[in-house]
C-alpha cells in the first residue's frame, strides 16, 4: 500500500499502525512488515523457515521489488503448526509453513472463521511417509505395531504424526481411539514421558524420532514408509494477502526455490547452518535433509501429494478436527508456477527423488563419501572406527535413512541388509530361508 502523507493523514484511524498484512508501521508511510510463521526444528520446511532465514534470501528479493516500499519481514517460530494456523485466522500471520494434517486443518479454521488461506508451495516431502516414526525407549519389549494394544502412546493430535499412528494402528487390527491410551501431547513433553516412563511409545514427526534415536533414549518400532503414503509438509499463505501484495509472495517463493537449490547444491553446510539455528546436531538434521535424506524438498505442488491430503481430510473427520474440506479449492499453485516460471515449474513438478544410498560423514570432513551398498559401508566404517561422525543407510523396503549402529540388521547369504523398525526385518527374515537378525557389532565382522 503505496501512501502519499495526505492519504496516510486521511487513513490513520481505518488502517493498523503496526503488525501483518502489509500494514505500515506506526510513524511510516512506506515500511511494510510482512510476518512468516515458522517451525525451526521441524527440519521438512526449513527451505520456508530456518535455512531460508539464516540465508536472507527473502529480504533479498524484497530489496530488488524497487517499488518504493521499505519491507521488515517479522520471523515468527513456533512448536508446531497450530499456533501459526491461529495466527493467521486472526490476520497476524501472513505466510506460514507446517505439516500435511495441520494444513487441513489451516484450510478449515481459515474458512470459518472468513480468513481463507491458500496451500501455495510445497518444502518437504516423502513419497512413503518415512517422515513420521513410531518409537519406544531403549529397554522396550515392544517389537511391533500390534505390541501397543492396552499401552499409552503419546504423539501430538490432529498432527501428520498422529495420523500415522491412526493408520497404522488401523492396520494392525488396534481401534486407534479405544486399543491404546493416546497422550496429547507436545513433542517435547512427549520425548520426557517416553524417558521417565510414563508413555509407552512416541509417534512424532521430523526431527524428533531421528533426534531421541540419535542421543540413545529411543528405538524405532514402525517406520512411517510402511503405510506407502505421501507425508509433505507445506507453505500456506492468507488469501487476502496474497491478492493485495501478490508482487511480496512471489518474492517469498522465488526465495523459497533458491533456499531449496541451496540445500542440494550444499547439504552438509546446509544441515550445519539449520544446526547452528536451531541447537539441533547437525548429523539429525542431515539424516532428513541430507543428499538422500528422508526428506526431499521441492516446492512444486505434486499431484501424489494432493491426493494424499484427499486422504487426509477421514482421519480428521474421524477425530472431529474438522468437517469437510475443500482440498481443490485450498491448493493453489498459480503463484509458485507464476513465481518460478511455467518451464521452471513444470521441471521441478517432474523431478523424483533422489535414490536411496548408503553414506558416510567422516570426522572433520565438509562432504559425505557414499556408497553402492550397506555392507560396503559397513566395510568402511570398520576399517575407521574412530573417524566416523555419523553413517546412514536405507531400509532394505522402505528405503527410509536411517542411522546404520541403530538399525536392525539381517545377514541373508552374502548380504547385509538393514532395517529401521524390527518388524520389516523380522518380516523379511520370515520370508527368505536363512536369512536372520545380527547385531551391529556382528555385521560390522561380518563387513570387515
Amino acid at each position: 500500500m503505496k501512501r502519499t502523507a495526505v492519504a496516510l493523514s486521511a487513513l490513520a484511524l481505518l488502517l493498523p499502525l503496526s503488525g501483518c498484512g502489509g500494514s505500515a508501521e506506526a510513524g511510516s508511510g512506506t515500511t511494510v512488515t510482512i510476518t512468516v510463521g515458522y517451525q525451526s526444528k521441524t527440519i521438512n520446511t526449513v527451505t520456508a523457515g530456518t535455512l531460508l532465514h539464516s540465508l536472507g534470501y527473502f529480504e533479498q528479493q524484497l530489496d530488488a521489488l524497487h517499488d518504493g516500499h521499505t519491507y521488515k519481514v517479522d520471523w515468527q517460530d513456533y512448536a508446531t503448526g497450530a499456533p501459526i494456523t491461529a495466527q493467521m485466522t486472526a490476520g497476524k500471520i501472513d505466510i506460514g509453513s507446517m505439516g500435511d494434517f495441520p494444513l487441513l486443518i489451516n484450510a478449515a479454521r481459515g474458512k470459518q472463521l472468513g480468513q481463507p488461506t491458500r496451500l501455495v508451495s510445497v518444502t518437504g516431502y516423502n513419497l512413503r511417509g518415512g517422515l513420521n516414526t513410531v518409537v519406544t525407549a531403549p529397554s522396550s519389549k515392544l517389537t511391533s505395531l500390534k505390541d501397543l494394544k492396552g499401552k499409552k502412546v503419546s504423539t501430538s493430535v490432529g498432527s501428520a504424526a498422529d495420523g500415522t499412528l491412526v493408520r497404522a494402528l488401523q492396520r494392525a487390527g488396534i481401534d486407534p481411539d479405544k486399543g491404546i491410551e493416546k497422550l496429547n501431547q507436545q513433542p517435547a513433553v512427549g520425548a520426557s514421558a517416553l524417558t521417565a516412563g510414563s508413555a509407552d511409545a512416541l509417534s512424532q514427526f521430523v526431527a524428533w524420532p531421528g533426534l531421541l534415536a540419535f542421543q540413545g533414549r529411543a528405538k524405532a518400532l514402525y517406520d512411517g514408509a510402511q503405510l506407502n503414503l505421501p507425508t509433505f509438509h507445506g507453505v500456506t499463505a492468507r488469501e487476502n494477502f496474497a491478492k493485495q501484495h501478490p508482487a511480496v509472495l512471489d518474492a517469498f517463493l522465488k526465495a523459497q526455490a533458491q533456499a531449496t537449490d541451496y540445500l542440494d547444491a550444499h547439504p552438509v553446510t546446509a544441515a550445519e547452518k539449520v544446526a547452528k539455528a536451531t541447537g539441533l546436531p547437525a548429523e539429525v538434521v542431515y539424516l532428513y535433509n541430507g543428499a538422500h535424506g528422508i526428506a526431499t524438498f521441492d516446492p512444486a505442488i505434486k499431484p501424489q501429494l494432493v491426493s494424499a491430503l484427499k486422504q487426509d481430510v477421514s482421519v480428521l473427520k474421524s477425530a472431529k478436527l474438522v468437517g469437510d474440506v475443500d482440498v481443490d479449492s485450498f491448493v493453489d499453485d498459480q503463484y509458485v508456477k507464476r513465481a518460478l516460471g511455467t518451464s521452471a515449474y513444470a521441471e521441478r513438478l517432474a523431478a523424483t527423488p533422489a535414490p536411496a544410498a548408503s553414506e558416510v560423514w567422516p570426522k572433520g570432513s565438509e562432504k559425505t563419501v557414499g556408497f553402492k551398498s550397506p555392507a560396503q559401508l559397513l566395510s568402511y566404517v570398520a576399517a575407521h572406527p574412530t573417524g566416523i561422525r555419523a553413517a546412514y543407510v536405507p531400509d532394505a523396503t522402505t528405503g527410509t535413512l536411517w542411522f546404520a549402529d541403530k538399525a536392525v540388521w539381517v545377514t541373508d547369504g552374502d548380504q547385509l541388509l538393514p532395517f529401521v523398525a524390527p518388524a520389516t526385518a523380522q518380516a523379511y527374515v520370515a520370508a527368505h530361508g536363512g536369512a536372520r537378525v545380527v547385531t551391529y557389532a556382528q555385521a560390522l565382522e561380518r563387513a570387515s
